[in-house]
């Protein structure tokens, strides 16, 4: 299991903010959804340490993709209470500050990989490009040392839950967690980090970040996938229409395999969960919701996120209904569903191979491209 902690207890003073730094927007985001927006894709569980006072709009901003948590005076006594609200099952920890809300997930995947590998400690830096003096007291330079040895660290930084444990155990305080496990004698490797991963300090720091995001017209994709059993009795729903006469699904809501694809697919593209979690059981208020319902709130969740829809291609799999005779309307409806973005829908059979085959359920696999506005 790979855990994350998010240390987003720091206050907006430096920022000029009345608010905490992690709630300061970046764009179409504030800098804790960003961040967790890139953690959500590559860990299975996130805790975050929000400032006293704040954990209930912090837990509004998470949803169920993060355990929130009140965070300590210090960087170094959040993390320790972040540590605390993990399970000791973790193998690996990443230790993220919400002010580098930029940093990639393609970079926290680097850091996993890393350790992985066999490191114990990894973290990102840039190597040093300006050239730094040592000053006295009074503004003097004593020497100047080297450079080309010298990093630039960033966060996310990854450790063995056992090493980060043993180092936050000894009380101790420092600027990042990888000073702490230095003091072990661990060896800490470092990997090369990313310039958009800028620690956002001040107004001029926001303002080099959103150059970050406005020169990179992100595009995300993502893929969903499902299927249920034919049931006597239902009536059957399929790409946002009724077919009458023949036999529809089981389901909590309307057994649409194809919008529920499509609605996984948006999902998985924007790291806002997926079906289950945002119109599962849990939710009776969507039991015996329509397709075309389920996509249009999809749409909204996705808007909000700050993402619009581009393409949809859904397959739909099983022996019967005959699509072909419907084709143009189920893009119609399905079009319309998810705000007039452009739909493709095919159609096949497995050759009498397993469920769908057997004639015994219907499935459906679709790919959703979204881009940030």
């Amino acid at each position: 299991m790979i855990a994350a902690i998010i240390a987003a207890a720091g206050s907006g003073e430096r920022f000029g903010a009345a608010i905490p730094k992690a709630l300061i927007h970046c764009g179409d985001r504030t800098l804790i959804e960003h961040a967790l927006a890139s953690l959500s894709a590559v860990v299975d569980e996130i805790v975050i340490t929000a400032p006293a006072g704040y954990e209930e709009k912090f837990r509004e901003l998470a949803g169920d993709r993060a355990t929130v948590v009140t965070g300590g005076q210090t960087r170094s006594e959040s993390v320790r209470i972040g540590l605390a609200a993990l399970p000791a099952t973790c193998e690996f920890v990443l230790v993220h500050d919400a002010a580098r809300a930029l940093a990639s997930s393609d970079l926290a995947r680097r850091v996993i990989t890393s350790l992985r590998s066999g490191d114990v400690a990894v973290i990102p830096g840039l190597p040093q490009i300006d050239t730094v003096k040592v000053v006295d007291s009074d503004g003097y330079v004593l020497t100047t040392p080297d450079r080309a040895p010298l990093r630039r660290v960033q966060t996310p930084q990854g450790f063995s839950y056992e090493l980060l444990s043993r180092a936050h155990a000894t009380g101790g305080d420092a600027t990042d967690d990888a000073a702490l496990v230095e003091k072990l004698g661990a060896r800490v490797r470092v990997i090369e980090g990313e310039e958009r991963a800028i620690k956002i300090t001040t107004p001029s720091d926001l303002a080099t970040a959103l150059q970050y995001l406005g020169a990179t017209n992100e595009f995300s994709t993502g893929v969903g996938v499902d299927a249920h059993a034919f049931a006597e009795g239902r009536e059957l729903y399929l790409a946002a229409l009724y077919w009458p006469g023949e036999v529809g699904v089981d389901g909590h809501s309307d057994g649409d395999v194809a919008t529920h694809a499509i609605c996984d697919a948006l999902f998985a593209a924007s790291n806002l969960g997926d079906l289950g979690s945002n119109f599962g059981t849990s939710r009776p208020e969507y039991a015996g919701a329509s397709g075309a319902q389920l996509l249009q709130e999809t749409t909204r969740l996705v808007n909000a996120a700050g993402y619009s829809i581009s393409h949809v291609s859904v397959q739909i799999i099983g022996n019967r209904p005959k699509i072909g005779a419907r084709r143009v309307e189920a893009i119609a409806a399905l079009s319309h569903a998810l705000n007039g973005a452009d739909v493709a829908l095919l159609a096949t059979t497995t050759d009498g191979l397993g469920l769908t085959g057997e004639g015994k359920g219907i499935a459906a696999i679709a790919s959703a491209l979204i881009f940030k506005n």
